[in-house]
């Protein structure tokens, strides 16, 4: 039979294939399943891509090692995986205010929730300090004077400290975290560590002709 004619078969049978997978896979549990891990999945998952934000946005800076081309890739994932931080981000307080495991409240306000309100307040600072970063640099252009740049770095800059408050907060703030998850964590905290003793030391090592670092 030919590929066209068999297309023309299948294509209607299609829709009812995906609804009898979907009724199925209800059936069996799957996405209760889907719900807990999300439950503490999402926020790890937030983290590793937010972290990976930080490493490509500092090596987007380096002009040892990449040249402008490297750089613009850099700059293209740097922003890449800060869509997907923050969507992480969003399912991981969307799925935790379904289930009960924090206030609307709380979620808004940082430091307002009853039981935890130093664990749950770095999370939501951690939220806000991490939209504010995405924000103005999806908005760079309108920060071209003098004063605006200073701004711009030190909203952007902000991301450092959410990154460390987001930190604490995944570790302390829920359930042990299982073995997965704290391998993530660790390798977060390595690789932004690699990342920023680089930095710091290597234009003190290695200069270029005519004595400029």
């Amino acid at each position: 039979m030919p590929a066209s004619r068999l297309r023309t078969v299948l294509r209607p049978a299609l829709p009812a294939v995906v609804l009898l997978f979907l009724a199925v896979a209800t059936h069996a549990g799957a996405p209760r399943r889907l719900l807990d891990f999300l439950d503490f999945g999402a926020g790890v998952l937030a983290l590793v891509s937010l972290t990976g934000t930080v490493l490509w946005g500092l090596a987007a800076t380096d002009r040892m090692l990449l040249h402008s081309g490297h750089r613009l890739v850099a700059q293209a994932v740097h922003r890449g995986t800060g869509v997907a931080g923050l969507g992480f981000l969003a399912l991981h307080i969307g799925v935790k205010v379904a289930r009960g495991r924090a206030g609307g409240t709380a979620v808004v306000v940082p430091f307002a929730d009853e039981g935890r309100p130093l664990l749950i307040g770095l999370g939501t600072l951690a939220g806000y300090l991490f939209l504010a970063a995405a924000v103005t640099g999806a908005v760079r252009g309108a920060f071209t004077s003098r004063r605006g740049s200073r701004w711009w770095r030190l909203l952007h800059m902000g991301a450092y400290a959410a990154w460390c408050a987001a930190l604490v907060h995944g570790l302390k703030s829920g359930r042990p975290a299982a073995g997965w998850a704290t391998a993530a964590y660790l390798l977060c905290v390595a690789g932004v560590a690699v990342v920023l003793v680089l930095r710091v030391r290597w234009p003190r090592q290695v200069q270029a002709p005519g004595g400029r670092p």
